[in-house]
């Protein structure tokens, strides 16, 4: 006898196979057989008619480290039909650090969240905590950078960088996949390419990946883009490029260019990227992004936290002052910037080198709505609405590309024998709720997640959602 029989709906394997009717068994905490399973007796049944049946949805690129040891009564992530998701990017991990004053963009994360001095402390407590989803974990370059380095306005010298060099190397051993850096944000801006490369050595020819925020994404991305490019060169480690964008009305259409040079470098090393379906970006307060931008929202400050959720420029025509000189004012803080163009969001996000990932900040006052929509925006958006993408690809973006590209053995594919995560939709009515003026607002059309064979959100509750493990990054 199943535990569950999944019966009658429309099955999409993560491939990019065909969709094709099918039914799904599923037994403890694996996927036991997939097809006409008629007759057959199990202790719980799930009618699927008229919904798909997907792998679980993988989200690549996530700042959830903290949200890992919480539990929100109801999830942004479960709700979307994510049951695995990539933490530690963009140069940011909560381990292995301990402080009490973390600089920005380590603040996005809360004050008081850094408290693991090894990285397999931080998995344990993950573990410990039994998360809601399963959790792939990266080490953040500039997390090491401050555990290492008292002056982070010049490059490390050769002792730092084997300081951290031997933190990632334990890192690796205690489970993390590979590396992030964010040599974009102002902790880790006087890094150098040789820096970088040095610390990555412990992943060397894919014994971890590295997945990299640029250090310019505007009118300077080329030069950025080949500086990522040679670092994964240089240890032959797996390159992510992470939330490919264009900034600033001038560069609007160089995603053409952009994506001619990723691709020629893919014939010759592995390089992926990944994307959020929005026009609107969210990190710090940077007054430097505020003219490139037709408006900015704040996200939180400290200096002023009344300000969440209103518009800068309308703040700043308000007081009768220069938006870049209020920005500067309500530092620390966060913002979202609208500074894309639909057209590169849509090459982009069409691309077959392109993962799905939210980037959300789960401890923004008034977070961007990519936190709690990304996915099913995706699916109905561009899918539905815009037929900029075959169903079939959407969910290979977010499901198989995802687990291949990231070493995550066993899921990401709706095939027996498989981890049981699984995702069920309708795909005439999903679609995200959030907006940017209510960018908590949960989706539409996410009938059921199914996290290691237990399932964790059903019809819009939660339920049994403390089903998350933490995953270990295999070769592939």
């Amino acid at each position: 006898m199943f535990d569950i029989l999944i019966h009658g709906g429309t099955v999409i394997d993560g491939s990019g196979a065909p969709r094709r009717t099918a039914d799904v068994a599923l037994a403890g905490d694996t996927i036991a057989a997939v097809g006409d399973l008629a007759g057959q007796a199990a202790h719980r049944r799930i009618d699927a008619r008229g919904l798909v049946v997907a792998p679980g949805f993988i989200d690549a690129h996530t700042h959830d480290d903290a949200l890992l040891l919480q539990h929100p009564s109801v999830h942004p992530k479960l709700m979307q039909g994510v049951t695995t998701v990539v933490t530690g990017n963009c140069g940011v991990s909560l381990a292995p650090l301990v402080t009490d004053t973390p600089p920005s963009p380590l603040d996005l994360m809360g004050s008081d969240a850094f408290r693991f001095a090894r990285f397999g402390d931080y998995l344990a407590a993950v573990q410990a905590a039994r998360p809601a989803v399963n959790a792939a974990a990266l080490v953040g370059h500039t997390t090491l950078r401050i555990g290492c380095m008292a002056d982070l306005d010049r490059a490390a010298a050769p002792a730092e960088a084997q300081a951290m060099r031997t933190r990632l190397a334990d890192a690796l051993a205690d489970g993390a996949i590979g590396l992030s850096t964010g040599v974009y944000y102002p902790p880790a801006r006087a890094a150098t390419t040789d820096e970088l490369i040095a610390v990555a050595e412990p992943l060397r020819d894919g014994a971890g990946l590295v997945t990299m925020h640029i250090r310019d994404e505007g009118d300077a991305i080329d030069d950025a883009l080949r500086e990522a490019l040679a670092v994964g060169r240089a240890v032959n480690a797996p390159l992510v490029l992470s939330h490919h964008k264009l900034m600033g009305r001038a560069n609007h259409g160089r995603s053409a260019q952009t994506l001619a040079l990723i691709e020629a470098a893919a014939r010759g090393q592995s390089v992926c990227m990944d994307c959020y379906p929005y026009v609107a970006s969210s990190t710090m307060l940077l007054p430097e992004r505020v003219p490139m931008s037709s408006d900015v929202r704040i996200t939180w400050s400290r200096t002023e936290p009344a300000a969440a959720g209103r518009s800068l420029l309308q703040m700043a025509a308000e007081r009768g002052v220069d938006p870049v000189v209020l920005a500067r004012q309500l530092q620390p803080g966060g913002a979202v910037y609208f500074a894309m163009s639909d057209e590169d969001v849509d090459r982009i996000l069409a691309h077959p080198l392109t993962m799905i990932g939210s980037d959300g900040l789960p401890h923004d006052a008034v977070p961007h709505p990519r936190l709690w929509g990304s996915f099913p925006r995706v699916l109905g958006h561009y899918v539905r609405e815009r037929r900029l993408l075959a169903l079939e690809d959407a969910v290979h973006k977010m499901t198989g590309l995802t687990a291949r590209r990231f070493g995550l053995a066993g899921r990401g594919l709706l095939r027996a024998g498989l981890a049981a995560d699984l995702t069920l939709f309708d795909p005439d009515r999903v679609i995200d709720g959030a907006r940017f003026d209510a960018p908590t607002t949960p989706p539409q059309g996410i009938a059921a997640v199914i996290v290691n064979g237990r399932v964790a959100l059903h019809e819009g509750q939660p339920q049994d959602d403390r089903a998350g493990r933490v995953l270990r990054r295999v070769r592939p």
